[in-house]
């Protein structure tokens, strides 16, 4: 038995929200993937504010080598369907090919915006049932334009 395979005395907790877990999650399996892909993640946000500074909308996405992934993409009830959410979309993709992504990678329920990423270039590539009420989990890629496919 190799010393990474010896069991230690440890203890198991079960409970809601742990910030320092999650934020300690994050640091090591960030760490494990860049070193395994050669590449750095760096995060990405986009929002947009009304004149009084009240948020209107916002997204937040990562870049890692040539992806990035959208996380959240939200629109204020009152400003949907006023292009919003295409523009934070747009903004995200052209800030992800200037950093030289070339493929883009967002999911989304199947009551939330399944014929909004289409509209914008976006591929469906997988739908996972089995959601609460009978919903699913819809994955889009889009291939980047603009992006260099040299390499």
């Amino acid at each position: 038995m190799t010393s990474e395979q010896r069991s230690v005395a440890a203890s198991l907790q079960v409970g809601g929200q742990d910030d320092e877990l999650e934020k300690r999650l994050d640091e090591e399996l960030t760490a494990f993937n860049n070193a395994a892909a050669g590449a750095t993640t760096e995060p990405l946000s986009v929002r947009v504010t009304d004149e009084t500074g009240d948020l209107i909308g916002g997204l937040t996405a990562w870049t890692w080598g040539s992806l990035c992934s959208v996380d959240m993409l939200w629109v204020r009830a009152d400003q949907r369907h006023a292009g919003w959410g295409g523009r934070l979309m747009r903004a995200a993709e052209a800030e992800a090919v200037r950093r030289g992504c070339t493929d883009m990678i967002v999911s989304t329920y199947s009551f939330q915006a399944p014929g909004f990423y289409p509209r914008l270039g976006f591929r469906e590539r997988a739908r996972i049932e089995g959601l609460p009420g009978g919903h699913e989990d819809v994955y889009f890629h889009k291939r980047l334009s603009g992006a260099s496919t040299n390499g």
